[in-house]
């Protein structure tokens, strides 16, 4: 059965369409969430994600609607200027005008990168976001598109939201372990930052990856939900929107010194969260059981140390080229207890020392 979750941010309301077989029902959605019909649609999807369905979305379409695809290899590398230029080439090329749609098929990349296409060509046009893995049930929601720079990851971006989300969960059913890992830590951060509650039922129901198919809709309706309702609050990030960077100040730092790809996003976050948990107990002098987190995390495949070869000079730098960084001073998302965040400036002296025991 269709489960929603409403995205009610100011001057734009969407929908989350959580449901089994999505793929193969576009045409039907698209008059669900769309004011207007497109004048034409553009499907940016990528090398794993094409084959296996690509051709599904395309049956579920109108055949008199005019339809690009255009395909980029798989893998966060692809969040490069080269490839934005060759999508904005694309879309010029099929004629995309102001009334055309594109469609987001894939995982964060793909979001993210086409996002930032849509918010750019010609100022801005409608786009789906259509997420295949778990990871995107969190970047899908929220209107952030970006891309990456060598010297910092998603630093080139916009706020863009999508007119709707369309989340196939059958689609979650050819995802590698490796990437259920990736998608899962920004489920149970939405627990640590905002719900007690949720990161309890995630510790009592999921016990390994893959996750049981029973707890997948009640696990992304609530988990999309905060994110839906942090978004509402604070589109642009002025707030607590800061609070869903729990564990980006490192990862993002990780990902970018030892080249993105090594690790998945979601991989390198644990290693941040771990990181941030050891900062929380030092500046609030609290205790945030980091052992029971880490035990629960490790039985699920996920490492929860900083790689050993990496600088760790190195990684400070990175870290100081975070977005929350002002005035040089790096300012973290910390946990007072869980389910309760907050935004400090932290001392780098403090940062080094933990960086040097992890």
């Amino acid at each position: 059965m269709m489960k929603t979750v409403p995205v009610n941010i100011e001057h734009h309301a969407y929908k989350v369409y959580l449901d089994k077989g999505l793929r193969f029902r576009l045409g039907e959605l698209l008059k669900n969430s769309l004011d207007e019909q497109p004048s034409s649609i553009f499907i940016v999807t990528d090398s794993t994600v094409a084959p296996l369905y690509l051709e599904d979305v395309l049956n579920g379409l109108p055949d008199d609607l005019n339809v690009t695809t255009v395909t980029i290899d798989s893998g966060e590398q692809s969040k490069s200027f080269k490839e934005y230029e060759y999508l904005l080439t694309e879309a010029l090329k099929a004629g995309l005008d102001r009334k055309s749609v594109l469609i987001a098929l894939g995982g964060g990349v793909v979001g993210d990168i086409a996002g930032f296409v849509a918010a750019t060509y010609m100022r801005g046009i409608r786009f789906i976001q259509m997420p295949t893995t778990l990871l995107a049930q969190d970047s899908s929601v929220g209107g952030k598109v970006a891309i990456n720079h060598p010297l910092g990851k998603n630093m080139i971006g916009a706020f863009h939201q999508p007119e709707a989300v369309y989340y196939d969960i059958e689609m979650l059913a050819t995802l590698p372990e490796k990437e259920w890992r990736s998608g899962f830590a920004e489920v149970f951060k939405h627990g640590l930052i905002l719900d007690e509650a949720f990161y309890q039922w995630l510790n009592e129901h999921v016990q390994q990856l893959p996750i049981h198919d029973q707890y997948m809709n009640e696990l992304l309706a609530r988990s999309i939900a905060i994110k839906a309702e942090v978004v509402s609050k604070d589109e642009r990030e002025q707030g607590i929107r800061a609070y869903l960077n729990l564990g980006h100040t490192l990862g993002h730092a990780i990902e970018s010194v030892s080249g993105y790809g090594t690790l998945t996003h979601g991989e390198a976050v644990v290693i941040g969260i771990v990181f941030a948990m050891k900062i929380s107990e030092k500046h609030y002098q609290t205790d945030l059981k980091i052992s029971d987190f880490v035990d629960w995390v490790e039985s699920l495949g996920y490492e929860t140390n900083i790689p050993s070869n990496l600088d760790r000079s190195k990684l400070l730098e990175a870290m100081k080229k975070d977005k929350k960084t002002e005035a040089g001073s790096i300012r973290m998302v910390l946990l007072k207890k869980v389910g309760e965040a907050s935004v400090e400036k932290i001392d780098e002296k403090l940062i080094l020392s933990i960086l040097n025991e992890q």
